[in-house]
């Protein structure tokens, strides 16, 4: 939380490079989550919401350069007002502590969770899905020695490398020492956090998804894609 804007986007720009560098050993993890899902029976849609390429990667490190391009939250002071004795009242955002993120299979999310954490001056903890721990693991472990070799606490961010559910339920009562959660994926894990959460909890949405259909489309294959592909479908939020 004390640290500078242009420490934080140091630090961002320096992971950001370090994605790139350790290209193969994410990808080495990423294949060994494909095959452990493909093992499973996994297949179609699921299988490339967890596959990572070069492409994708070299995306996570420019979402992280573009957080770097953000403005920085921490210390906006927003409404400010004068009352009639001449006392001058506003809201300061500070960060909020320590936020802990429970996501699904999707393991850009990694980098684009701890990219919004650091800037707004959080230190965070990551709980992603079993599927694609060891891709989470090896992004997660890129951060963690860039921090280190910048003389950081690498601490910022951290893994839970525990996938059972009773780890996210413990995360989920872990009040004094997480300040605020975040659950980020389908209907039902959002809700089973806000349901069973004692920590406080930023309830995000499940997405808006519309299909818009011209006049010269092909409307029965407009309503097969929006079947297919729609049915299971913070930055600023995490300094106040």
């Amino acid at each position: 939380s004390k640290l500078s804007t242009d420490e934080k986007n140091n630090i961002l720009k320096n992971c950001a490079s370090a994605l790139i560098e350790n290209l193969s050993v994410i990808l080495n993890a990423n294949k060994i989550d494909i095959d452990n899902a493909i093992e499973k029976g996994i297949s179609g849609a699921l299988i490339d919401r967890l596959t990572l390429n070069q492409q994708r990667v070299e995306s996570m490190a420019d979402g992280l350069i573009d957080v770097a391009k953000l403005d920085d939250p921490v210390g906006e002071v927003t409404n400010m007002i004068k009352r009639p004795n001449g006392l001058m009242i506003g809201k300061k955002s500070v960060p909020m502590g320590v936020v802990g993120i429970i996501f699904e299979a999707r393991p850009n999310v990694t980098a684009d969770a701890y990219g919004l954490c650091l800037k707004s001056g959080n230190a965070t903890i990551l709980r992603g899905g079993k599927e694609a721990i060891n891709s989470n693991i090896a992004v997660v472990k890129i951060f963690r020695k860039v921090l280190s070799d910048m003389g950081y606490n690498e601490d910022f961010v951290q893994m839970v490398e525990d996938t059972n559910r009773d780890s996210a339920r413990q995360m989920m009562t872990l009040n004094g020492y997480i300040d605020v959660l975040i659950p980020r994926g389908g209907a039902g894990l959002i809700q089973t956090v806000v349901k069973e959460s004692t920590v406080p909890v930023i309830e995000t949405g499940v997405g808006n998804c519309h299909v818009f259909v011209d006049e010269s489309g092909d409307f029965n294959k407009a309503i097969e894609l929006d079947k297919s592909q729609f049915k299971n479908y913070y930055y600023r939020g995490l300094a106040y």
